[in-house]
C-alpha cells in the first residue's frame, strides 16, 4: 500500500531531526570547519545522499541550527520583558536550563554552536541576526535585573556586569559539561544564581 502524503512527510521530519541532532553534537564536538557532510551523515544513519536531498551545503544546515536559536533568544526576550516577578523569571529560567543538563548534551552543545557562530570570520546574514538578538538579550536581562533590584529581589551593582557574568556561567556550565562528561555535576539554582539573588530569595 502507498503511503500516504502524511506519512512521507512525518518520515521527512524524522530525517531532519536525526540531521539535527547528529549536526549538534558534531558541530559542537569537532567545530564547524572539521566536520564534514559524510561525518554528519553517518551520524545520522542516513546516506549523504540523503542529506542532500534535505540541504545543499553544510552551511545551510549550520545556519538553519543558527536561525532556531534565534527564534529561541527571541522568546526569551519576550519572556524576559513580562510583567511577573524579576525573581520568579530568572528561577524558572534557570531551572528549566540546569534540567536540560541534567537530561542530556543537547542544550550544552547548542550553546556551544552558537558560540562559534559569533567567532566567525565571515558571518551569514542568520548569523549576524543571531548577534543582534544576543545583544537585544543581554540589553533586556540587564532591565529585568534592574527591575529585581528595585523590589529588593536582586543584589546591588551594574546591571549588565551582572547579566553578562550570569550568561557567561551557564556557558560555561554549558562547556564543563562537555568536557566532564558523565563526571559533570549539575549545581543547584542557588549556586548559579547567586550573584544576582539576595539571600532572602536564595532558595
Amino acid at each position: 500500500m502507498p503511503r500516504t502524503k502524511e506519512q512521507f512527510e512525518a518520515m521527512r521530519l524524522a530525517t531532519k531531526d536525526k540531521i539535527h541532532s547528529a549536526a549538534i553534537k558534531l558541530f559542537a564536538k569537532k567545530g564547524f570547519s572539521a566536520t564534514g557532510v559524510q561525518d554528519i551523515a553517518d551520524s545520522a544513519g542516513i546516506s549523504t545522499g540523503l542529506l542532500y536531498r534535505h540541504y545543499k551545503t553544510k552551511d545551510e544546515l549550520f545556519n538553519e541550527l543558527v536561525s532556531y536559536a534565534t527564534v529561541g533568544i527571541e522568546n526569551l526576550v519576550k519572556r524576559f520583558e513580562s510583567d511577573l516577578s524579576p525573581y520568579d523569571i530568572i528561577r524558572e529560567f534557570t531551572l528549566e536550563i540546569l534540567n536540560d543538563f541534567k537530561k542530556d548534551d543537547e542544550f550544552a552543545n547548542f550553546l556551544m554552536i552558537m558560540s562559534q557562530a559569533f567567532t566567525m570570520d565571515h558571518p551569514s546574514h542568520q548569523v549576524q541576526l543571531l548577534k543582534k538578538q544576543s545583544e537585544a538579550m543581554m540589553e533586556q536581562t540587564a532591565i529585568l535585573i534592574e527591575k529585581g533590584q528595585k523590589l529588593g529581589q536582586f543584589k546591588d551593582g551594574d546591571v549588565t556586569e551582572m547579566a553578562y557574568y550570569y550568561f557567561a556561567s551557564i556557558q560555561g556550565l554549558a562547556m564543563m559539561k562537555l568536557l566532564l562528561g558523565e563526571q559533570f555535576i549539575t549545581p543547584r539554582l542557588n549556586i548559579v544564581t547567586a550573584s544576582l539573588v539576595k539571600e532572602d530569595y536564595l532558595d
